[in-house]
C-alpha cells in the first residue's frame, strides 16, 4: 500500500523534498490511512507534516473523534490543530447547505493552518471510490465534460496546492491498511445513512449497477475519468493561450478582454474562457450556469456597446468600445 501511494505521489509530481504539508483529518479510515501513510514516508520524502482538524458538533461522536485524533498525533509528535464548529447552526445562518457550510469550513481553516505554519500544500483524504461517486453526482446533475473528470488529484491554488495522495486507492484497501496497522479509524455511521445524494450513490446506485450490469463499474468509470482529466489539460492550455492573446489589461475589480478577438473563437473556447476569466477575476465560478455562459456569448456576438449582463451578484460583464469587461459587482446606476 505504501508503494502504491509513493507510486502515485511520484507519477504526478505531488511531493517535493521539502513541503511543509497540511493533513486534513477527520478520524476516519480515508483520511488515517493518508495521514499514517505519509507519516511512514516522511524521512524517505523529506517533508513536514502537520495535521487540521474540525469538528463539526453534529454527532455525539465528534469530541471522541477529536480526541482519537489529537492522541495519535501526540503519540507521533506530530503537530495537530483542532477546530470546533457549529456547522449546522452556520449553515442555518448563512442559509447554505450542511454539507456545503462543512466544506467551506474545513477548506477555510487547513488553509489558515498552512498559513500558520508557512505550509505550501494541503492533503485530502479523497480515494478511488470518491471520484468515482462524484461523477456519477455530475452525471445526475447533468454536468458537461469538466465535471466527468471527477476529483482532480492536484490542484493549485495562489500560495497553496491541494494533493490527493490516496486518489488511486481503493475503500478496501484502505480498509485493509488501517486494520494491518492497527489505527482502528473511527467510523461515520451517518456514511451509511441514504439521506444525502453521494450516500445514495455508494450505498445504492453503484452496489445495484455492479449486480446488474458491470461488476468492476469501479475501475470503468475511473478509467473515463482520467482519460477526461487529460483532454481537459490540454484544453485548458488552449484556454490559457486564448486569454493571453484576447487579454488587454487587468486590474483588482476588472479584467478587460479585446471583443473581436474573442469572437472568432470557437464556440467551446469561448464558454470555456469566459469561465476561466471569471475565475481569474473572483477565484470562483459558483452560481455560474450554462445559461449565463449562453448569454455572454449571445451578448459579443450581437456586439451592441453599452450592454451588460450580471450572471451572478458577484460580477457585471459589458460590451463597450469593442471590448469586453469583466467587472466585480457594483451598484448599477
Amino acid at each position: 500500500m505504501l508503494n502504491k501511494i509513493l507510486n502515485t505521489i511520484n507519477k504526478y509530481n505531488l511531493i517535493q523534498k521539502g513541503d511543509k504539508i497540511v493533513i486534513g483529518v477527520s478520524g476516519g479510515p480515508d483520511s488515517m490511512c493518508l495521514l499514517d501513510s505519509l507519516y511512514c514516508l516522511k524521512e524517505k520524502l523529506g517533508i513536514e507534516i502537520f495535521v487540521a482538524h474540525i469538528n463539526h458538533m453534529i454527532r455525539e461522536e465528534a469530541d471522541e473523534e477529536t480526541e482519537y485524533v489529537k492522541e495519535y498525533c501526540k503519540n507521533k509528535n506530530i503537530k495537530c490543530y483542532v477546530k470546533k464548529a457549529d456547522v449546522e447552526k452556520l449553515a442555518k445562518e448563512q442559509k447554505l447547505g450542511t454539507e456545503e457550510m462543512g466544506r467551506k469550513i474545513r477548506y477555510e481553516f487547513f488553509n489558515e493552518v498552512a498559513q500558520k505554519e508557512n505550509a505550501n500544500k494541503i492533503a485530502t483524504a479523497h480515494n478511488l471510490n470518491d471520484n468515482v461517486e462524484t461523477v456519477l453526482m455530475n452525471i445526475l446533475r447533468g454536468s458537461g465534460i469538466s465535471g466527468l473528470k471527477g476529483i482532480e488529484i492536484s490542484r493549485k491554488e495562489t500560495n497553496i496546492e491541494y494533493i490527493r495522495p490516496i486518489r488511486e486507492c481503493e475503500r478496501q484497501e484502505i480498509e485493509k491498511y488501517c486494520e494491518e496497522q492497527n489505527l482502528d479509524p473511527r467510523i461515520d455511521k451517518t456514511n451509511f445513512e441514504n439521506e444525502y445524494t453521494r450516500n445514495k450513490i455508494r450505498n445504492m446506485l453503484i452496489p445495484y449497477i455492479q449486480e446488474n450490469f458491470n461488476p468492476n463499474i469501479i475501475e470503468t468509470i475511473n478509467r473515463m475519468s482520467n482519460l477526461i482529466a487529460t483532454d481537459e489539460m490540454y484544453f485548458k492550455s488552449i484556454v490559457k493561450q486564448s486569454y493571453k492573446e484576447t487579454f488587454i489589461s487587468r486590474t483588482e475589480k476588472e479584467i478587460i478582454l479585446d471583443l473581436k478577438k474573442f469572437n472568432v473563437l470557437e464556440k467551446v473556447i469561448k464558454s470555456r474562457l469566459i469561465i476561466y476569466t471569471i475565475n481569474e477575476l473572483l477565484g470562483t465560478t459558483n452560481g455560474i450556469e450554462k445559461i449565463h455562459i449562453e448569454d455572454v456569448i449571445k451578448l459579443c456576438k450581437n456586439n451592441i456597446g453599452n450592454k451588460y449582463l450580471t450572471p451572478n451578484k458577484n460580477i457585471k460583464i459589458m460590451i463597450k468600445n469593442k471590448k469586453i469587461f469583466f467587472t466585480r459587482y457594483c451598484k448599477l446606476p
